[in-house]
């Protein structure tokens, strides 16, 4: 009798704590928390003249014939959301378009390296719009999710991630 209601007593003292894990910085579900909205600054870019060649050399042509990616940052961050998986971290961003039927939705890192600047890491939200002119349609006709997975490993020293649209960012932090 005396075992029964001593484990009675130290499983409901157990279960009360669980209230303090689960919302302090020891809970891996809470490292990164709700994303917040921000403006985006609007940066003047000079225009780019494509006939003349920005790399030269006995390989420039090899890289100059690889695909690129002709994505267009969305027109507002909707949503973001960070969800921990073993072995790293899920990035999902959801984005609203000015017009329906953009494809090949992408997280497209904002430097090469896909390095943290400052305990950052930066991705924009882009995607290929149609040569035809589509229907504007209704706000939830207009939305797309895209995702990347991200290591251990990516996210060391990382602090914050932001994602980039058109009009406005989402930022998610530890």
């Amino acid at each position: 009798m005396r075992i029964s209601l001593t484990v009675l007593l130290v499983t409901s003292v157990s279960l009360g704590a669980c209230g303090f894990v689960r919302d302090s910085a020891l809970n891996p579900g809470n490292w990164f928390g709700r994303s917040t909205s921000e403006q985006i600054e609007v940066a003047d870019e000079k225009p780019v003249n494509p006939l003349i060649p920005s790399e030269s050399g006995l390989f420039a042509r090899i890289r100059a014939d690889e695909a690129t990616y002709e994505g267009r940052p969305f027109d507002e961050i909707v949503s973001l959301k960070v969800e921990r998986v073993p072995g790293g971290a899920i990035i999902r961003a959801t984005g609203r378009a000015d017009r329906q039927g953009i494809y090949s939705v992408r997280l497209t890192p904002a430097d090469e390296d896909e390095k943290p600047v400052k305990g950052v890491l930066t991705y924009r939200l882009e995607g290929i719009k149609p040569d035809a002119n589509t229907p504007v349609g209704g706000t939830a006709t207009r939305e797309v999710t895209a995702a990347r997975k991200l290591t251990d490993q990516d996210l060391r020293g990382v602090r914050s991630i932001r994602v980039e649209g058109a009009r406005n960012a989402r930022v998610a932090r530890r």
